[in-house]
């Protein structure tokens, strides 16, 4: 019988509001406490500037930006997991392959112009 007390307060909710995918990150980023808040619009700025052609979404409650419906990639702030460090990352469609190994996700403690130029190449790499 619980399951169908979990099932009857499921239909008794509001159905979610459906936004625009820039729109939501926007309102995401805008909720981060202040460190992450600002990495995440610089780096979604960087995103913009770099690769005009994705299309920002949420993923897993992230700021993401996908590549013909697929995240290529994302940001993960510290606080979401109470970690001592943002995420930078990229998901399997990015061409980032070097060898047999290669990096998929990077930390973050500050984003200054050394990290975007980076991160601008990463990406640019990652669209193949």
């Amino acid at each position: 019988m619980a399951g169908d007390e979990v099932g009857a307060q499921a239909a008794r909710r509001p159905p979610k509001k459906k936004t625009g995918g820039l729109t939501d990150v926007l309102e995401m980023i805008a909720a981060m406490p202040e460190g992450d808040r600002e990495m995440a619009m610089r780096f979604h700025s960087i995103v913009e500037k770099t690769a005009p052609s994705l299309t920002p979404r949420l993923w897993y409650g992230m700021p993401a930006y996908a590549k013909d419906g697929k995240v290529l990639c994302f940001f993960q702030s510290a606080s979401k997991f109470k970690a001592r460090y943002a995420t930078f990352g990229f998901e399997e469609i990015a061409q980032l392959d070097d060898g047999a190994m290669w990096p998929t996700s990077y930390a973050l403690t500050t984003l200054g112009d050394a990290e975007e130029a980076r991160i601008a190449a990463l990406i640019t790499k990652a669209l193949g």
